[in-house]
């Protein structure tokens, strides 16, 4: 079982091709979300040296951006081979 641990947001890289598709409105009620139920679902990372790419949870990392957090609760996945 993946065990979620929290990590520093400026520790998280986004790939170019997801960064062109934040939808605001969807950040701002995910945000609204969080405050009331807490995040429900990490977001998933893969580890890159000391960095950590993001797999999964845009627009979660980015709601949890737009609320002035500094870390995010995270799922650590293997990279899929080509």
């Amino acid at each position: 079982m993946m065990k979620a641990t929290p990590i520093p947001l400026e520790k998280i890289y986004v790939p170019t091709r997801l960064r062109g598709t934040v939808d605001q409105a969807k950040v701002e009620a995910l945000a609204e979300d969080i405050v009331s139920n807490g995040m429900t679902t990490p977001i998933q990372v893969r580890v890159d040296g000391a960095r950590f790419v993001l797999v999964a949870g845009l627009h979660r990392l980015e709601a949890i951006r737009y609320l002035g957090e500094k870390t995010i609760t995270a799922f650590t996945v293997q990279a899929r081979k080509a």
